[in-house]
């Protein structure tokens, strides 16, 4: 049914407006604190970890004499003269990092031509060529056990250069006290903004220690860069669809691949091709698309994987945003409508209020497909059970091959929370203009807190813990579907000439406001550790050896396939 202009009617639109600001913005306001006290109870809990007596220092600068180990512990240990424990320099370790994944490939090759002579009782052979494809034919165990043996020592070396000639700006400090560590992550060090910088480390099983030497002028070039990439992304990604498409195009591929002639002009396939191969460009890209904001992410200089994953996931959700919910809302027209939104941007207000009600039937179906097919085949996980029996039987020999097979992997976080995102935003700028959506929302999101708090208790293995740094993002993008369902209400009632269609302004003024209020008095608590956190006693403190071997490399160690150094009096050395 269509309200007219001017209807009585529109009265309940303007009430189930307010209604729903004010539901989403108690509950987000729960949600928060009840957060904040689950991240408190997390940093404060009585078994301590490595990155809570750790702080990252990045910007150190190249001191006149000696190295750069020597500079930071002479730096700190005159700030925190007894607090301060010891220090882990970054250097370059690309050399080392090469040779050791080529003695981890060796090992595990030999392992499987191990396991293979113990099933057969046949000495495995291969070609030494790429692939195997060519050279000559030897003997695997002895092939992999004679590389071993060469690329040892080379590792040995290329260890003892990194530690003595290739130290970056770059440190993990270590502290013998939480409180300590938390105060130096959040201390300024330097009268200078770009010398000396601290934040609290990441935990160890996510350093990017490719990012930590990158100077504080270089990262915020590189952040400008990466944030122009993505916008020119965003908002023309159709350029290089249209022009793989052009490229695959059935005529282009019968002039320049002529050997497919014979079979493209088959009648059926020829169909087939017509009909698909445009999508599959399509496809394509955006399957590439959140490994390409991630590579993005990676190159902005951010120091640890989960921040990596936060980045990607709002440009990820920015995306879905503009291609997915203002493409199809504004029914096809968008590089047109682009033009009118440029020419005055407040037109974009009076387009979503005129399009947002003609796509409802679309959106609604979206979301019941989403939790039909999407939930289906998460929960089923047809396509890796596949994959594990197919590797099981023709690929893996030796357990440790068997585990990784059949490892679940985690949350790819990069991808499902901008997905979900995405069927909020679209949630609430319905919610209001057609309700149904609610109806609809509801099993999506019911079905999703059964399905994937069971993947998250018994299935998923998570690679990293961030305590619950996820959820100011999040937060902040609840509230950016709600100002852009406000901004379209406020324009809806514009189109209908509603009288008193200043009342619609209230709402957009309490969200602005109440996002500030959010982010000055819970955003922080996500930044770092509060000291009151930190001061709660730990059971037991781990020993700085400890804290230094969790802080080292693979690549790094004494010895092969072991974690930590050998020598207790080569902790302090730099990595």
């Amino acid at each position: 049914m269509i309200v007219q202009n001017r209807s009585p009617r529109l009265w309940a639109f303007a009430l189930a407006d307010y209604w729903l600001t004010i539901v989403i913005l108690y509950v987000l306001w729960r949600s928060y604190k009840h957060v904040v006290q689950l991240r408190t109870q997390y940093q404060s809990s009585p078994k301590a970890r490595p990155e809570q007596y750790a702080v990252l220092v990045r910007d150190i600068p190249q001191p006149p004499s000696g190295s750069i180990s020597e500079e930071v512990d002479t730096f700190f240990r005159g700030i925190y003269p007894t607090s301060y424990e010891s220090c882990v320099v970054v250097t370059d370790m690309s050399k080392s990092s090469k040779v050791w994944n080529e003695i981890e490939t060796c090992r595990r090759k030999l392992a499987h031509s191990e396991a293979v002579y113990e099933i057969s009782k046949k000495r495995p052979t291969h070609r030494t060529g790429k692939f195997g494809l060519y050279g000559p034919k030897v003997d695997s165990i002895d092939y992999y056990k004679e590389e071993m043996e060469k690329l040892e020592p080379m590792l040995k070396d290329e260890q003892r250069n990194a530690n003595s000639k290739s130290q970056k700006g770059a440190a993990i400090v270590i502290f013998n006290s939480r409180v300590a560590a938390t105060s130096a992550s959040q201390a300024m060090h330097s009268e200078f903004a770009n010398k000396w910088t601290t934040m609290a480390a990441p935990e160890p099983r996510e350093v990017v220690w490719g990012n930590l030497p990158i100077p504080l002028v270089q990262r915020l070039a590189r952040q400008f860069m990466v944030y122009v990439v993505v916008f020119l992304t965003i908002v023309f990604y159709m350029i290089p669809i249209a022009f793989i498409s052009a490229i695959i195009a059935l005529d282009n591929l019968e002039k320049k691949l002529t050997f497919l002639k014979p079979i493209v002009e088959t009648p059926a396939v020829k169909a087939i091709l017509q009909a698909y191969l445009p999508q599959l460009a399509l496809i394509v890209f955006l399957a590439l698309l959140p490994m390409l904001l991630l590579k993005l992410s990676t190159l902005e200089g951010i120091p640890a994987q989960s921040h990596i994953v936060r980045a990607a996931a709002g440009k990820y959700f920015y995306f879905n945003v503009f291609n997915v919910f203002l493409g199809v809302t504004l029914a096809g027209s968008l590089f047109n409508s682009l033009n009118a939104i440029i020419d005055d941007p407040k037109s974009i207000v009076s387009l979503l209020s005129k399009s947002l009600p003609l796509q409802a039937t679309f959106f609604i179906t979206f979301v019941a497909l989403k939790f039909f097919v999407g939930y289906g085949l998460q929960l089923c996980r047809i396509v890796p059970l596949i994959i594990f029996h197919l590797k099981r039987k023709y690929l893996c020999k030796t357990d440790e091959e068997i585990r990784d097979a059949w490892a679940p992997g985690s949350f790819n976080y990069a991808t499902c929370v901008p997905a979900d995102m995405l069927i909020l935003t679209i949630t609430v700028c319905y919610s209001v203009i057609a309700p149904v959506v609610l109806a609809f929302a509801i099993v999506y999101f019911g079905l999703g807190w059964l399905l994937m708090r069971n993947q998250a208790l018994n299935v998923m293995v998570p690679s990293w813990e961030s305590g619950g740094r996820m959820w100011p993002h999040m937060h902040s993008r609840i509230l950016a579907a709600l100002f852009l369902s406000q901004l379209t209400m406020l324009g809806y009632f514009g189109v209908k000439e509603f009288v008193y269609v200043f009342l619609m302004i209230p709402p957009i003024i309490a969200t602005l406001v109440f996002a500030y209020i959010c982010r000055q008095l819970f955003y922080p608590s996500f930044s770092g550790s509060s000291m009151s956190a930190a001061s709660k006693e730990a059971k037991e403190v781990p020993p700085t050896e400890s804290v230094i071997e969790e802080y080292t490399p693979k690549c790094m160690v004494s010895s092969h396939g072991t974690k930590g150094t050998s020598d207790p009096e080569k902790h302090d050395e730099n990595i």
